[in-house]
Parts: C-alpha cells; structure tokens; sequence
C-alpha cells in the first residue's frame, strides 16, 4: 500500500454524511423544478448526488448540464466514458462514483472481469491495447494533471480534437464529483450498494499504481 493510500480513506466513518440529501418534504417549488429533469431510481427516488447538490441551488443549476453532456451527450464512446469514470473512482476512493457506474459500465458492454481489473490498471493482463491506453490516460490525468506527449499522440490517432478535448474534461468532472461525494460523506443507495469500490491492496492495485508513481 502507498503512502498515498493512507491520505485517502475508502470511506468517511460511518456517522452518516455530513450532508444529508434533502428530503422530498421539504423540496420548495424552486428545488422541484431543479429536480425535475432527473431520472429517478426504481424504488422512486432521486440519487442521493443530486438531492444533496441541490443544497447549492445555483451551483447545482449550472452544474446539471455540464455533467449531462458528459454523460449522456458526449462524443466519446458510452464503453469509453466508462472505463475513464471507473479508473477515476478507483484513484479518488470514490464509492459512491464507482457503484452508480458499475451499471453503466456493464450497460457500455464492460464486463465484469473488466471491472474488476480497473484496479489493476492499464499494465494488467488482459486489456486491449485501446482499452489500456485509456486508463493511463486517467492515470496521467490524475497524477500529472497532464496527458504526455506519448498518451496525447496515441489518443489522437483514433480521436478527433472533440474526443480529445473531452476525455481530459471527463476525467476532470469525475474528479470534481468524487471531491464533493468524498467530502459530504454521500453514501450509495441500497440499491447499488452491492457494487464494492476495488480496495487499494487488492492484487495487482498497488503495484499498478506504484508503477505509475490515484482517482
């Protein structure tokens, strides 16, 4: 385990989140029509994200649909998106982030040997030389807050400047989430607590990382 791991625990203790999702009693007209355009889960309710973001009314209004393009509108491939956000979660102990995408990564045609290699990193066995391209771009990103000539130059040959453009801001928002996830203590659903974040000491994790010299 690194050092780095001992800064970044899996989870906050568990005494709750620090902030609570607010509750659908005392959503105001304002915060309803904010909500409005959110997909609920299956037991009807909102993510736990949103009805704690929207403590930010402001913030949330303009945050809402930048995160949308990303995720649904964006350039890059739904497989693409995916991977990135994984690798992203795994560096930042983000739980919450990893188990709201594990669905959408298998969704994205990610299986779940794959998912669960996410920890290991792009020197794992197993990974298409696209696919592992990919998460050590995540890894640059997260360690450099820059791509490398190399990683830039692969990338660009099989995407365009958009493409280009948006998996370095992809993985900046998933950082940026994962910040305020961590931070707030927002904890998963029921539904999708059963997708368990990698740990850092998992086989192959820490020596992906130590190679690398964290989401």
């Amino acid at each position: 385990m690194t050092d780095e791991h001992h800064h970044r625990p899996d989870r906050v203790a568990d005494t709750g989140p620090r902030l609570a999702p607010l509750p659908e009693d005392e959503w105001d007209p304002a915060t309803r029509q904010l909500l409005a355009p959110i997909a609920r889960d299956a037991d009807g309710r909102l993510p736990h994200v949103f009805t704690t973001l929207v403590r930010h009314p402001g913030l949330f209004r303009h945050f809402l649909p930048f995160g949308s393009h990303l995720l649904r509108d964006g350039r890059l491939t739904d497989r693409t998106r995916e991977l990135l956000i994984l690798r992203t979660a795994h560096h930042t102990r983000a739980g919450y982030e990893w188990g709201r995408h594990v669905p959408l990564a298998r969704a994205a045609g990610v299986t779940d040997e794959e998912i669960r290699r996410v920890g290991a990193g792009p020197d794992a066995h197993g990974w298409t030389p696209a696919d592992a391209l990919l998460l050590r771009a995540a890894d640059e990103l997260h360690r450099d807050a820059r791509l490398s000539a190399a990683t830039w130059s692969a990338l660009a040959a099989d995407h365009d400047e958009a493409q280009l453009i948006e998996i370095t801001m992809l993985v900046g928002q998933y950082h940026m989430v994962a910040f305020f996830l961590n931070s707030a203590g927002t904890r998963l659903e029921p539904g999708y607590a059963t997708e368990t974040l990698p740990a850092p000491g998992e086989p192959g994790a820490d020596a992906a990382e130590g190679a690398h010299g964290h989401v």
